[in-house]
């Protein structure tokens, strides 16, 4: 079978939070927060609704982990925080010729755009709140590596901002679900109400940001 016919039932198994926790387990659930914490290509990936269902799936009697739940935010945090120090090199190596790569199928140059928009008004402080926002969560780390951000102070924010995203996330789907087990039932409308408040935001600066001109005022060196 062709790679082009595998990619497109690939992808749809990794948007789907179930799938991802039932049939990859752990270690799926940390190489997809790896991915869509630092790699470009990761953006599309369902990093906020993957945490709570896999949270509300350890709440359940049966532990779908190999480990205690406690270890999996743990190992899961860690994911997030090498995810972030792989778009910081991966930023620092690229510079500026990220901001005139032409879009492809898995990089849009205004979610790029967005993401140094937010690095700008927040500065440091945007690697934590950039955890909570899809899209800018992937970039913000890649935008701190093309500015050359100190490293220890990145380093700092990165493991704040990935703790307190993986414990929020994955915490509130445990106790939703072991308070509301019946939820359990109504998983893909849980996800698409997360995908929605969460990422509503994010897409309306990033259709505001379609009617700009496509490179930032003040590219960085």
């Amino acid at each position: 079978m062709h790679w082009t016919m595998v990619l497109p039932e690939v992808l749809r198994h990794l948007l789907d939070p179930r799938w991802v926790v039932h049939h990859g387990g752990l270690y799926l659930l940390m190489g997809v927060i790896f991915a869509e914490t630092g790699l470009f290509v990761g953006f599309f990936l369902p990093g906020d609704s993957l945490l709570f269902v896999a949270g509300m799936m350890g709440s359940r009697g049966v532990n779908p982990y190999p480990v205690h739940f406690v270890l999996v935010i743990l190992l899961v945090s860690i994911a997030g925080v090498l995810g972030n120090f792989a778009g910081y090199w991966f930023g620092w190596k690229s510079g500026p010729l990220l901001f005139h790569r032409k879009d492809g199928f898995l990089f849009r140059k205004r979610h790029l755009i967005a993401a140094h928009e937010f690095y700008e008004k927040h500065g440091g402080s945007a690697i934590i709140f950039a955890r909570f926002l899809p899209f800018i969560r992937t970039f913000a780390p890649i935008i701190a590596g093309v500015v050359n951000m100190d490293v220890r102070k990145f380093t700092v924010y990165n493991i704040v901002g990935s703790t307190a995203w993986v414990c929020t996330m994955m915490i509130a789907g445990f106790f939703l679900g072991r308070t509301f087990p019946w939820l359990g039932l109504h998983l893909e409308g849980l996800v698409l109400v997360i995908a929605l408040v969460t990422g509503l935001p994010v897409l309306v600066r990033l259709a505001l940001l379609k009617k700009k001109e496509p490179q930032p005022q003040n590219p960085p060196n």
